[in-house]
């Protein structure tokens, strides 16, 4: 049996309109190559606008709020399996390299976490932890964006290995020294960028599997275009701010919106009723004090941050066809969610479910089995990677996963298994906890204990602006919709076991 190999390939918050491919404001020649070589799904969406919940859904192939990491701040338990536990269990080697993100900063005694304070900076403890951690049998792992204070694990020794014993002049204090005031040009140089640490442990393991003939399943899991907006140079100014086109609100759309949004729009709103226990939430706050020339420049690094991450994934790409992998191996491209730079008035991400977060870029090559050049329209979720990777694997498929096998659809063999996705989004146990439910057309969102809410006609809307949600003459369409919201919910469940007998 000739089993393929698997290659994740992801950013971490990137627009799904951020190929250069298809945007020719950006230039991204190695994700362009994918393209070329693959099919990209137009219409692949996360399970969750942030990182924690759907980056435990790409392992577990289920939903946040089935697999219980169902937001930052929380941890996904460790006895819940993944597809690295079957794909082991298979047959295969597993490993991840880069941003994990499965479990908080913090740790307690009843929720423990590597990924948290102090132990994430004890560099000895790392020197002789390589895994195995939620079904990879090894890691290397990282947890700061850019220059944050939570700097460690394996990246800080590998920066020290390299000669770059003055690692803490690039990331701000209390764990290193450099200056807060300093924007958008990073002064670390680029061979000790956390790019080029994925990029080369990435291609290690690549050609230790080549060594030992192993099937693997590898993630080279990169941490941009997250902000802080931050690359060294010349990506910072690789683009001309005054040449992007930055999205900016259009006057009024929020105006029948629920209150979150409009609150965005005001200097000084008062989020403390959307908080129940002390935490606050991912966005809750004035989207308006960022400036015209601010956001300009953001978005041209947060395009610079882009490029590069490109160069570094593009080695990884020419590394495979060096040892000659690339006919047998499954690459899939993709992010854990959207981001905002302007669109609707909005930066960075929260509780506003637009096409701009939840929508991802999603690209798929395996030479001679998925077709090249190709757009594909038909609906893709992170939560389908794991039980369409254990399928092409010839590996059962666990039936507590509830994703949806995708093989047929990449192959070109099948038209669409879906036809919606469903986003969660939760912040607080009550107050910030909504749904949406996307349809081949219509989109609706919907909120616990509220009757405010989102409709949206993608087809003759597809920006968003005008909320149908409380328009008379859609509110039959409005109560048909949450009719199939609330059946998707129904199907989602998982049946861990068939019924063997009648009673």
């Amino acid at each position: 049996m000739n089993r393929p190999n698997i290659l994740l390939i992801t950013s971490d918050q990137q627009h799904w309109n951020t190929i250069g491919a298809w945007n020719d404001e950006i230039s991204t020649p190695n994700l362009d190559r994918l393209v070329q070589e693959g099919t990209t799904f137009s219409r692949a969406y996360c399970p969750n606008p942030t990182c924690t919940p759907s980056r435990s859904s790409i392992i577990t192939g289920m939903y946040p709020s089935q697999h219980g990491a169902w937001s930052l701040g929380t941890k996904l338990d460790e006895e819940v399996r993944t597809i690295g536990d079957e794909l082991k269990d298979g047959g295969y080697q597993t490993a991840l390299i880069g941003k994990a993100h499965f479990q908080p900063l913090k740790s307690t005694d009843e929720y423990s976490s590597l990924e948290s304070y102090p132990i994430l900076q004890d560099l000895e403890f790392w020197r002789n932890f390589n895994g195995p951690f939620y079904g990879f049998d090894h890691v290397e792992l990282a947890r700061n964006h850019t220059n944050e204070a939570h700097v460690g694990q394996h990246y800080a020794l590998w920066m020290e290995e390299k000669g770059c014993e003055n690692w803490r002049d690039y990331y701000l204090p209390p764990t290193g020294t450099m200056d807060r005031s300093i924007q958008y040009q990073w002064a670390i140089p680029e061979d000790y960028h956390y790019n080029a640490w994925i990029a080369e442990r990435s291609n290690a393991a690549l050609e230790n599997y080549t060594d030992r003939n192993e099937n693997f399943f590898l993630w080279a899991s990169f941490f941009d275009p997250h902000p802080p907006y931050l690359v060294p140079e010349p990506w910072d100014t690789m683009y001309d701010p005054e040449k992007l086109t930055v999205p900016k609100v259009v006057p009024g759309e929020h105006d029948h919106n629920p209150p979150h949004f409009q609150m965005t729009q005001e200097k000084n709103p008062d989020f403390s009723g959307y908080v129940e226990e002390g935490i606050g939430n991912i966005g809750f706050s004035s989207h308006v004090n960022i400036s015209e020339k601010e956001a300009r420049y953001n978005m041209a690094v947060y395009y610079g941050m882009i490029s590069m991450m490109d160069k570094y994934i593009g080695k990884i790409l020419d590394k495979l066809d060096e040892l000659g992998l690339a006919e047998n191996t499954i690459v899939v491209f993709t992010t854990d969610h959207g981001h905002f730079f302007g669109q609707h008035g909005l930066h960075d991400k929260g509780g506003f479910h637009y096409e701009d977060l939840l929508k991802l870029p999603f690209i798929v090559r395996y030479p001679g089995k998925v077709p090249t050049g190709q757009i594909c329209h038909s609906m893709q979720s992170l939560v389908d990677l794991a039980p369409t990777f254990l399928s092409f694997s010839e590996i059962p498929i666990p039936r507590k996963m509830t994703g949806m096998d995708q093989k047929e659809v990449w192959l070109g063999q099948n038209e669409k298994v879906r036809d919606h996705v469903i986003c969660e989004y939760r912040n607080q146990p009550t107050k910030v906890h909504q749904k949406t439910f996307i349809g081949e057309r219509y989109k609706i969102t919907l909120y616990f204990n509220e009757t405010h809410g989102e409709l949206f006609d993608l087809q003759e809307d597809p920006q968003e602006i005008r909320n149908l949600w409380n328009i008379p003459e859609y509110r039959e369409l409005r109560e048909q919709l949450l009719f199939q919201y609330i059946w998707a919910e129904l199907k989602k469940e998982p049946m861990p076991m068939p019924r063997i007998t009648g009673a």
